[in-house]
């Protein structure tokens, strides 16, 4: 098992990238996280072996119909044993 942050550029907020990305990683078996960030980008935490990750990393390049990913940043980081994969919603508070 290994742990990678990656970091989504371009036009991916607003186009289902996080559904999507949740659904691609169910899929694969990935365990993680998804979330937007205030910057415009997408912030991913993924857990799975080598090859399944370079395959989820390689869907992340491309990302659902309506995105436009301009740059993937990839880096390493600790395990942290997920044991699912999670959208996080924006926290509202009123």
């Amino acid at each position: 098992m290994k742990h990678i942050n990656i970091k989504v550029i371009g036009k991916v907020q607003g186009v289902f990238f996080r559904a999507s990305t949740k659904a691609v990683a169910d899929q694969m078996g990935v365990k993680g996280l998804v979330k937007n960030e205030k910057d415009g980008s997408v912030y991913i935490e993924a857990e799975a072996d080598r090859t399944t990750l370079e395959m989820f990393v390689d869907w992340c390049k491309e990302g659902p119909d309506k995105a436009k990913v301009e740059n993937v940043e990839v880096v390493d980081g600790e395990l942290k044993n997920y044991r699912n994969f999670e959208v996080v919603k924006k926290n509202l508070l009123w």
